[in-house]
């Protein structure tokens, strides 16, 4: 059975509003990205522990740290990276779960990728052995312009550190901004490797980037969770709406937007349940 969650910070900066919707809507899980204008990665212990007692009397549990980590260009310091790295690892620990959402690095434009496998390679496996040492598992994100964006280098990645730590985190929308269709082309090498699903969905546009609730866009959401449901994947469906009034992607979409985003996908998983 599918369990629902969502990045409250769309919603909100205030922790109390993100669960008022959430709760409004039934879901009891948030995947913790921002809070009073602030990246999860510089919450002060402060902050965390207040966060954490708001979440604990609502009944609410985190389903992963929602961390930036691997969203730098592979040229960046590594190692000031790594230390950024630790941070999500306490969290994790602090907040009771087992998953940080990370990325595989900015590739320089117009530049091979292939160029840079080998370091990609070497800092997923790093940050994928410090997370085994943690008992963590890490979920990678499908994100444009990284060196994981379309589906034969994210299972590049997966495949060749080869460790059930590093999963991936399905994302149909940010793989019909790379031109890919999620369930036809994406999810057959991606399959055995998904823990953690993102969901949005997008229109193919040679403009901007048209992002929609769940169903009504490219991102073949119906097929892919239904393909997941026969197989009786349990994991997170995590919203992460993007919605505006406008139609376009800005990272924050506000209460009646994510309830909207939320109803859609309810409505996607009604469907999937009379196939």
């Amino acid at each position: 059975m599918f369990k629902l969650s969502g990045f409250g910070d769309e919603i909100s900066q205030r922790i109390e509003e993100q669960m008022d919707v959430l709760e409004s809507e039934g879901i009891r899980h948030i995947e913790l990205r921002g809070v009073d204008n602030k990246n999860v990665l510089d919450l002060t212990d402060e902050d965390i522990e207040r966060i954490k007692k708001a979440l604990k009397n609502r009944g609410f549990q985190i389903s992963a740290i929602g961390s930036p980590i691997g969203k730098i260009k592979i040229t960046d310091d590594f190692d000031l990276h790594l230390k950024q790295f630790s941070r999500a690892m306490y969290l994790a620990h602090f907040f009771e779960t087992p998953y940080i959402r990370i990325f595989s690095y900015y590739i320089p434009e117009d530049e091979d990728p292939a160029k840079y496998r080998d370091q990609v390679l070497y800092r997923m496996n790093k940050k994928t052995k410090l997370a085994h040492k943690e008992g963590l598992t890490l979920l990678h994100e499908n994100e444009r312009d990284i060196y994981g964006d379309i589906p034969e280098r994210c299972r590049d990645i997966l495949s060749s550190v080869g460790q059930p730590d590093l999963r991936a985190t399905f994302d149909p929308a940010n793989f019909v901004i790379d031109n890919v269709k999620p369930y036809d082309e994406a999810y057959p090498l991606l399959e055995e490797y998904i823990e953690y699903l993102h969901i949005k969905d997008a229109k193919f546009s040679t403009e901007d980037m048209i992002i929609t609730p769940a169903g009504e866009g490219d991102g073949q959401i119906f097929e892919v969770l239904s393909a997941l449901q026969k197989k009786n994947f349990h994991g997170f469906l995590s919203l992460e709406p993007h919605l505006t009034l406008a139609g376009r992607s800005e990272g924050f979409s506000g209460p009646e937007l994510f309830k909207k985003a939320i109803q859609a996908l309810k409505k996607v998983l009604e469907e999937t349940k009379t196939t």
